[in-house]
């Protein structure tokens, strides 16, 4: 099978569903009524990497659509694998109107890794080396932030928080402001606070997960940063095909790492990662 060409439109996105109506409009590739999903599933995780003394759990749908597989994280137990089952045999197009924000991300994502292939679309590709999940996940955390254009000195706010990314920051002399809708702390008993918009004002940069895809805070994020100039880089297993079509509507880079993540698998993983160009993005 002949991989596709990225598509290129041009147009730069400001909202989620400014994109959606570009696919089902059929702007971004074949004809979304008739896509659709094959197979349909949930992943439940639960880690605590050896050394440390926090342990997390993650909950990702994932939703298959032709060679490829697009991906949303939810906050445990939020969705029920009925979600996940009644996805299967449904249209692009069904599934970009679900009443679940989860699946809308998802079903998009999937589609768009298979319009714009991340191996031809990507800047580069960085391989993370097998490992053990700490080791993974140092390295994941490195290549991310490789991407933020902070200094010493500097304050990033972290939307979404990894304490792997925490350490790298601290490591560079960077400080910040550790955000997630979940509350808790750091691996450093810093306190994690649940609302982002309050502490904008306080930041150089954002370092943002693709999960405000999902829970609705990403937009918000993406006009201050196009407001005020801030750089904005997303790391992305959500939407890690849908977060590229913002760069330059305010996101200035994205880590993409689509499904198998690099938590399921010990040997080598890849990222792939983006870069605003100068203009307007597209995708």
């Amino acid at each position: 099978m002949t991989t596709p060409a990225p598509v290129e439109t041009g147009v730069p996105f400001a909202s989620v569903t400014d994109l959606i109506e570009a696919v089902c409009a059929g702007r971004l590739g074949p004809d979304p009524t008739t896509e659709q999903v094959s197979v349909a599933f949930t992943t439940r995780q639960g880690a605590r990497h050896a050394g440390r003394g926090r342990s997390y759990r993650n909950q990702v749908l994932s939703l298959r659509v032709g060679v490829t597989v697009g991906s949303c994280a939810t906050e445990p137990d939020e969705l029920t694998d009925e979600v996940a089952y009644d996805c299967v045999g449904r249209s692009v197009a069904e599934l970009l109107t679900h009443p679940v924000p989860a699946v809308r991300v998802a079903v998009l994502d999937a589609y768009l890794a298979a319009a714009r292939p991340h191996a031809h679309a990507a800047d580069d590709t960085v391989t993370i080396p097998a490992g053990t999940s700490l080791a993974k996940s140092t390295a994941r955390a490195a290549a991310v932030v490789d991407l933020t254009a902070v200094e010493p000195g500097q304050r990033v706010l972290v939307v979404g928080v990894v304490n792997s990314l925490l350490g790298q920051l601290r490591r560079r002399g960077v400080s910040y402001l550790p955000c997630d809708l979940a509350g808790g702390s750091t691996e450093w008993d810093e306190p994690c606070l649940p609302d982002a918009a309050v502490l904008l004002d306080r930041c150089d940069a954002l370092l943002v997960s693709g999960m405000t895809l999902g829970n609705g805070t990403f937009e918000p994020l993406l006009r201050h940063a196009r407001t005020t100039g801030k750089p904005m880089v997303a790391f992305a297993q959500t939407g890690s095909a849908v977060l590229p079509c913002f760069l330059g509507a305010g996101l200035s880079a994205v880590s993409a790492e689509p499904y198998p993540f690099f938590w399921l698998d010990g040997g080598p993983t890849t990222l792939y990662r983006y870069r605003a160009a100068v203009g307007p993005s597209s995708c």
